[in-house]
């Protein structure tokens, strides 16, 4: 069931050609920490003013959202970086990446089964063993077959199991698998609720860093038909990073941004966020292309795609540049935090 959560749009501001009318845009959400800009973007009524009326709508994994993106179904998708992507632009469907939602440190972590902890001591004793993945073609399997190639394995060499995220733990406790890549909050509440043990954290092996993960992807039928809007949109994205990357730091607006978490995600708890490590991400939504063009490289050359295509057809990096021109230059208030990303 779809979930409207900015219905309303008031008159643009003083100085404007007056009202105009909402325009109607269907994002899809994968719900988790990266999530927040877009809850403050709501909250905030940053989509209020640029005119934007948006409805939630949750999904599992971009992975498998991307074809309701393609046809304009859903407007902006956020998630990781897909092979559904790359086959969808190399097709000639109408989507393209319009910022980064999120990139290294992410806190991707290769968890184990307890009773495993001293057995599996390196990336080569994960060989024939059993490892949870979201989604086929998702950015996990890129990082999970970069940190094999680093002890000489495949992904042939393991047997993936493929589940959503909330679904690793019970996996784990049951012995249905031996190893899983989670994201948070799934990690930490595995790891606080004994269902898992703590072992590798990807961002250690993959490379290029900062890893290029998540991404806001959009449908350009709609940004032809919306291309004033569209570019409001994702400055009101923007706003909500920027905003994000400050609590990240442990600065002003932390506990809005909790707040906001909290609202939308009904499995968080403030003394969870508190703990766990936050995922990082460009203020500006600016990508690392040396880690987008890797991803599609690795995808290619493990026949996942049929071709490869330049970085233009891949990024819109228009939406960061006009961000960042009208929002001025990212200025981190705590500038003590040792903490990397989110600069």
């Amino acid at each position: 069931m779809r979930r409207v959560v900015s219905a309303l749009v008031f008159a643009l501001a003083a100085g404007s050609a007056g009202a105009a009318e909402p325009v109607d845009i269907t994002i899809g959400v994968v719900p988790s920490l990266p999530s927040a800009p877009t809850y403050l973007a709501i909250e905030k009524g940053y989509f209020r003013a640029a005119g934007i009326a948006a409805t939630i709508e949750p999904i599992d994994s971009a992975a498998k959202a991307i074809p309701l993106l393609a046809s304009n179904h859903i407007q902006v998708v956020e998630g990781g970086l897909a092979v559904g992507y790359f086959n969808a632009v190399a097709q000639g469907l109408p989507v393209i990446m319009a910022l980064e939602r999120g990139s290294s440190p992410v806190y991707q972590k290769i968890v184990l089964r307890p009773d495993l902890k001293g057995v599996i001591k390196s990336v080569a004793d994960l060989r024939g063993r059993r490892v949870a993945l979201v989604a086929p073609g998702s950015i996990v399997v890129y990082e999970l077959g970069k940190v094999l190639e680093s002890a000489g394995l495949t992904l042939d060499d393991v047997d993936i199991k493929y589940m959503p995220f909330p679904a690793m733990s019970t996996a784990l406790a049951n012995g249905a698998v031996d190893a899983a890549l989670m994201i948070e909050p799934f990690t930490a509440t595995a790891l606080e609720q004994g269902f898992a043990a703590e072992w590798i954290d990807a961002d250690a092996i993959v490379r290029p860093q900062p890893l290029a993960l998540l991404a806001y992807m959009v449908n350009t039928d709609w940004v032809a038909a919306n291309s004033d809007a569209a570019r409001r949109l994702f400055v009101a994205l923007v706003r909500g990073g920027r905003e994000y990357c400050q609590a990240y730091h442990h600065g002003p607006g932390r506990e809005e941004v909790i707040d906001a978490l909290l609202k939308y995600d009904k499995t968080l708890t403030r003394a969870r966020l508190e703990k766990w490590p936050w995922q990082a991400r460009d203020p500006n939504g600016r990508f690392n292309m040396a880690s987008v063009m890797d991803v599609q490289d690795w995808f290619f050359k493990h026949k996942m795609l049929d071709r490869e295509l330049p970085s233009t057809r891949l990024v819109d990096r228009s939406y960061a540049d006009a961000a960042e021109r009208e929002l001025g230059p990212f200025m981190l208030v705590n500038k003590a935090s040792p903490l990397p990303g989110c600069r």
